[in-house]
């Protein structure tokens, strides 16, 4: 039986072995500590350090390299806000309005002003200062409106909206009638 005895002492020390393999002992509960106070005062560290940084106004600052947060031209800036945006035809409604004699011609530039754009319904607004400009205009709508189309893009503007002139304002005193809309042009 003495054949047994190691055999028998070795199953009891099996378990034992898997048992201390699978349980941490002192040393590896101090190492497991260890790591976990480090990582937790990292994180206080970066936690502290962002404060600072928010108190100070700062965040991320800018390295040796290019990047987004570096300082650009003027035009550049404004360039990219209006692609974010999405203000590229508004944008190119007010360069034609900026442009307005070039594009209609010097004559009718000087009696019909762009007043709007209204970019849901694609519609200019433009105020004539007669009822025959208006009238030229109207005549001249189709045309205009294919021209702001070439230089704008495809759909851009649908169609001239023409307002009626605008009278001269109204003056009370003593050679004016009652509800008298005075001399001014008649809008027809």
């Amino acid at each position: 039986m003495s054949t047994d005895e190691p055999a028998s002492g070795a199953r009891k020390n099996a378990p034992d072995n898997a048992r201390s393999a699978q349980e941490p002992s002192g040393v590896d509960l101090a190492r497991v500590a260890l790591r976990a106070a480090k990582e937790q005062a990292r994180a206080r560290g970066d936690a502290a350090r962002q404060k600072k940084q928010a108190r100070r106004g700062g965040g991320l600052r800018s390295g040796a390299r290019a990047d987004g947060r570096d300082p650009m031209a003027l035009g550049a800036a404004i360039n990219r806000l209006i692609n974010e945006r999405g203000w590229e035809t508004p944008a190119a409604v007010g360069g034609v309005m900026g442009r307005w004699p070039q594009i209609v011609g010097e004559d009718l530039a000087k009696h019909c002003v762009p007043q709007r754009y209204d970019e849901d319904e694609r519609v200019l607004t433009v105020q004539c200062d007669s009822t025959a400009w208006a009238t030229q205009l109207r005549v001249l709508a189709p045309a205009l409106v294919a021209r702001l189309n070439e230089d704008l893009g495809h759909g851009s503007v649908r169609m001239i909206k023409v307002l009626n002139p605008g009278g001269p304002a109204r003056r009370y005193g003593p050679l004016r009638a009652p509800g008298s809309t005075g001399p001014g042009d008649t809008y027809g």
